[in-house]
């Protein structure tokens, strides 16, 4: 079975598309969201109502913080991060922001764990930055693999046996066999990638060769900015875009 996933889309349309796109090109089972479907983008809405829609194919979606902010939770934000959820509260109809506030922090399925940010309380959003954070996620789950987002650059932490972890960069297009050992993938962001390449990211899971591989996705970055200064966003979140940054 090949599963996608796909997060932190962040309201960005065009990138959503081009990976929907891509996904569907080379045959899948089904999609796991991992969060933060809004936020930073001009197209919070479309991006919402094209994950309900494909829930109701089969897909899983997780809660984002970004997410629970624009449904009405209080969240600790910086300002330009705070303007971006107010605009998108605006720009929501109470149905979409009823079907964020219902979304799950978790999803767990044989050894394998969903999350937005991290096993380790997911709802207090720790970052999965270093080793002391990958330590913490692991400790909180018995699960063999936990997939996760929230921190927008792709990296893969293993756990052997031993109690040794190590992290890497993975390569886009190559497949990382997941095993022996545990395993925490975090994703990397569809709609606004923060490891110096723009191009969009996801990755998929397959579950009979038990392997992962992360894809670049190139989408139309012009079109994403131009609408972002077009909704009087901040402009740092358009430009960002480019820069993958």
């Amino acid at each position: 079975m090949l599963t996608a996933f796909l997060t932190d889309i962040h309201g960005n349309r065009e990138a959503l598309e081009a990976c929907l796109a891509h996904v569907h090109r080379r045959g899948f089972d089904r999609i796991v969201f991992l969060g933060d479907y809004v936020g930073y983008g001009a197209d919070p809405g479309f991006v919402v109502d094209t994950v309900m829609a494909s829930m109701e194919r089969g897909a899983i979606a997780l809660l984002g913080n970004h997410d629970a902010a624009a449904a009405g939770a209080p969240e600790h934000m910086n300002d330009d991060a705070m303007r971006a959820i107010e605009w998108t509260r605006r720009q929501l109809t109470s149905g979409q922001r009823n079907f964020l506030e219902r979304l799950p922090l978790t999803v767990e399925e044989d050894d394998r764990l969903f999350v937005h940010a991290s096993a380790h309380e997911p709802a207090q959003w720790d970052y999965l930055l270093d080793a002391d954070a990958a330590m913490r996620s692991f400790g909180a789950t018995d699960a063999r693999l936990t997939f996760c987002g929230h921190i927008h650059v792709p990296v893969l932490y293993h756990l052997a046996a031993n109690g040794r972890l190590a992290g890497f960069e993975p390569q886009p297009g190559a497949p990382i066999p997941l095993s022996p050992g545990r395993f925490t993938a975090v994703i990397g962001a569809v709609g606004q990638p923060r490891d110096s390449n723009p191009d969009a990211c996801y990755a998929v899971h397959d579950d009979d060769a038990d392997t992962l591989t992360y894809v670049r996705v190139p989408y139309d970055i012009d079109a994403a900015a131009k609408k972002i200064r077009a909704a009087g966003l901040p402009r740092r979140f358009a430009a960002r875009l480019a820069f993958g940054q």
